[in-house]
C-alpha cells in the first residue's frame, strides 16, 4: 500500500492537569527532514521523538509541534523591584526633560519584558510518558492521512499503468510487421541501385543486420518483464525510489522503439506511453 508523503494530524489532550496539542504535518522530499518544536522546559525530548518519528516515517519534510501547559496550580510570579525602580526612574527623566507632567504608570513598567515572570513549572521528565504516548496517538493519525491520500495516487498510478500496458499491446502486434517492412523496403533498395540478378545471398545478409538493428522484439520482451517488476515492487515497504528508476528504464526503452519504428500506429503508442509513464513518475514523487 502507498504511504503518500503528505499527511496531517493534531491530537489535543487534557489530562493529569496538563492540557496541550500535538500537530504533525509533512509535504513532499527527496529525503527525510525532520522539524521539531518543543516548549523551552522539555527541548531534552527532541532527540527521543526524532527516533520515534524516524522509526515511522521513511521520506518527507516533517514538522512536529508540541505545546503544552500545567493547568491545576496557580503560576509562581516573580517580579524585579530594582529593576523596575530603575525604569522608573529613567522614564521620569524622560517626561521631566520633555516637560511632560505624566508620570510612568504601574501597567507600563509591568509591560517591559523581564520585570514580571510567570512560571509553571513542570516536572519534564515525568512528562515524558504522556508526550511519547500522546506523539504516538497523533502518529496513528497521520499515518492514516497518509495511507488515505496514497489509496488515490495508487489508483492514479494503476490506472496510467493500464494504459501504458495498452499501448504497448498495439507495438507488440505490429512488432512483426516492423520486421516485415524493413525486408520490403531493403528489397525494394536493392532491386533500385543493383542490377538484376545481383547475389541474393548478400541481400540475405544485409536484410538480418538490418532486423537486428530494427526489430523491437527484445523492447517489447523488456517492457512486459518490468511491467512485472513494477507490480512486485510496488507492494514493497517505501517503493517509490525503485519504481522510479524502473520508470527510467521502461522510457529508455520506449525511447529506442521510437527511434526503429517506421509505422503510424507504433508512433502513437509510443507517445502514449510516454504520457503514461510521465504521470507516473509524477505520481511517484508524492508517495514515500
Amino acid at each position: 500500500m502507498f504511504k503518500s508523503m503528505t499527511g496531517f494530524a493534531r491530537e489535543e489532550f487534557d489530562e493529569e492537569g496538563l492540557a496541550g496539542a500535538i500537530q504533525i504535518k509533512s509535504y513532499n522530499n527527496r529525503y527525510l527532514d525532520i522539524s521539531i518544536s518543543l516548549p523551552s522546559q522539555l527541548a531534552g525530548f527532541e532527540p527521543r521523538l526524532q527516533a520515534l518519528l524516524a522509526s515511522r516515517i521513511r521520506r518527507g519534510k516533517v514538522e512536529y509541534n508540541l505545546r503544552i501547559k500545567r493547568m491545576e496550580k496557580p503560576a509562581a510570579v516573580s517580579a524585579d523591584p530594582e529593576a523596575a525602580k530603575a525604569l522608573y526612574e529613567a522614564l521620569s527623566r524622560i517626561a521631566d526633560e520633555l516637560g511632560l507632567e505624566e508620570k510612568p504608570s504601574l501597567s507600563l513598567l509591568a509591560s517591559f519584558e523581564g520585570l514580571v515572570g510567570f512560571d509553571k513549572e513542570m516536572d519534564s521528565e515525568g512528562l515524558w510518558p504522556l508526550v511519547e504516548a500522546k506523539s504516538l496517538s497523533a502518529l496513528g493519525i497521520f499515518e492514516q492521512s497518509r495511507r488515505t491520500e496514497g489509496e488515490a495516487t495508487s489508483r492514479n498510478i494503476d490506472s496510467e499503468l493500464a494504459r501504458f500496458e495498452e499501448a504497448l499491446a498495439t507495438v507488440a502486434g505490429h512488432a512483426a510487421e516492423i520486421d516485415t517492412t524493413v525486408q520490403t523496403q531493403l528489397k525494394a533498395r536493392f532491386d533500385e541501385i543493383l542490377p538484376k540478378g545481383y547475389d541474393e545471398t548478400r541481400m540475405l545478409q544485409e536484410l538480418a543486420v538490418q532486423l537486428v538493428r530494427l526489430s523491437i522484439n527484445e523492447e517489447v520482451s523488456r517492457l512486459k518483464a518490468h511491467i512485472e517488476a513494477f507490480k512486485t515492487i510496488r507492494g514493497e515497504e517505501a517503493p517509490s525510489k525503485r519504481l522510479d528508476f524502473l520508470c527510467q528504464e521502461m522510457n529508455r526503452e520506449t525511447n529506442t522503439i521510437g527511434s526503429k519504428n517506421m509505422l503510424i500506429p507504433v508512433a502513437h503508442a509510443v507517445v502514449e506511453m510516454k504520457d503514461a509513464l510521465e504521470n507516473i513518475r509524477e505520481q511517484l514523487r508524492n508517495i514515500e
